[in-house]
């Protein structure tokens, strides 16, 4: 006898499949790939649309993940490219920069949705109504549908029904834009941006892909979850040494470990990009 479906998962599916067609703000995040996958289940692959967004906030290979993600699981995508540093306001770094990066990415995408005659949708899921998200407001002025909270799915519950369905992003980290890693009020360059996503990288390579380098002008601040403390000691010669390399002066850890929104004073990351 077949086991009876969640129904979490078959509220999605019914919410998904009344839109008729989604145009879906897709990062390869646990949260978008969820949303995309079932949409690919239940629409006309012709209804369906998945764009990433590219630009300095963003490190490359995160829109390369999402892109080969989309062909694994065979959903129609695009990309488009945000010049975030030019949109006015957003380089100073302003508390409320989500929202204005979230605004500009989703009129591209309402223009190309309109354009198709798909609705846009994007990733937010009930655990993001209770915290620090400026970007929500950006998603309620553009009508923007977002299926997972509408079906009553948190964060857990996106990655019970990811791991059920065989998803590889089921316990993906979130991964927030490069410009969390400043804080408020610093000015944004390419340079910057691109120093702090080497310094990520670097620790990606000594086997800490869960991390994030909070970047104070000419000292650095590692975060990796508590459980790899000792290990990232381990590792700190190394790593100190590429990080100076790169324009560090000093190399510290928190002590307080990996948290999302540690530049919020408690609140959360917002990934702009798909509100993961």
């Amino acid at each position: 006898m077949p086991m009876p479906e969640d129904p979490a998962l078959a509220r999605l599916r019914e919410i998904i499949a009344a839109t008729g067609g989604l145009l879906i703000a897709f990062s390869g995040g646990a949260d978008s790939t969820l949303l995309a996958a079932v949409a690919a289940q239940v629409l006309p692959r012709d209804r369906l649309l998945a764009v990433t967004a590219t630009g300095p906030f963003f490190p490359p290979n995160e829109s390369l993940e999402a892109a080969r993600l989309a062909r694994t699981l065979g959903i129609p995508q695009e990309t488009i490219t945000l010049d975030h540093l030019s949109l006015p306001g957003l380089a100073e770094n302003p508390r409320d920069r989500c929202y204005h990066c979230k605004s500009a990415l989703l009129r591209s995408l309402t223009e190309m949705a309109s354009a198709r005659g798909l609705i846009v949708a994007e990733g937010s899921q009930r655990d993001d109504l209770g915290i620090h998200r400026p970007g929500r407001r950006a998603v309620a002025e553009a009508g923007a549908r977002t299926p997972l909270a509408e079906a009553g799915l948190g964060k857990e519950d996106v990655r019970r029904i990811s791991h059920a369905l065989g998803l590889p992003t089921w316990d993906r980290p979130a991964r927030p834009c490069l410009a969390t890693r400043f804080p408020y009020g610093t000015r944004l360059t390419p340079e910057l941006l691109e120093r702090v996503a080497g310094a990520e990288r670097v620790l990606a390579e000594n086997g800490f892909s869960e991390c994030r380098v909070r970047d104070h002008s000419d000292l650095a601040r590692l975060e990796v979850p508590l459980e790899r403390l000792e290990a990232l000691l381990e590792h700190r010669e190394a790593i100190a040494s590429r990080l100076r390399a790169l324009g560090f002066r000093y190399v510290t850890v928190d002590l307080q470990g990996l948290r999302s929104g540690s530049m919020d004073g408690g609140g959360a990351d917002e990934n702009v990009e798909s509100g993961e």
